[in-house]
């Protein structure tokens, strides 16, 4: 069973979520997307590939627990419940 990932670099991967570069790698990067789960340095080096089908199912499974287990605020946050 063969499977095919999609690798992104981190420019890629800010123009498909429309995020900047630096708010992936500064705020998402090792907080939510996790090294060996969402991203991979191949060959050891400094060059990180995001896998986006990885990154794709990370962000759908956050908007389905903020739809379920969250309360809309005015302020644009959440109250989970």
């Amino acid at each position: 069973m063969s499977t095919s990932y999609t690798y992104l670099t981190t420019e890629e991967l800010a123009e498909r979520i429309k995020y900047d570069c630096r708010t992936i790698r500064q705020s998402l990067k090792d907080t939510v997307l996790l090294e060996g789960l969402h991203y991979i340095k191949p060959f050891g080096r400094r060059k990180i590939l995001f896998l986006w089908e990885a990154v794709e199912k990370e962000m759908l499974s956050g908007a389905k627990k903020h739809e379920r287990l969250a309360i809309p605020m005015a302020n644009g946050g959440f109250c989970h419940v």
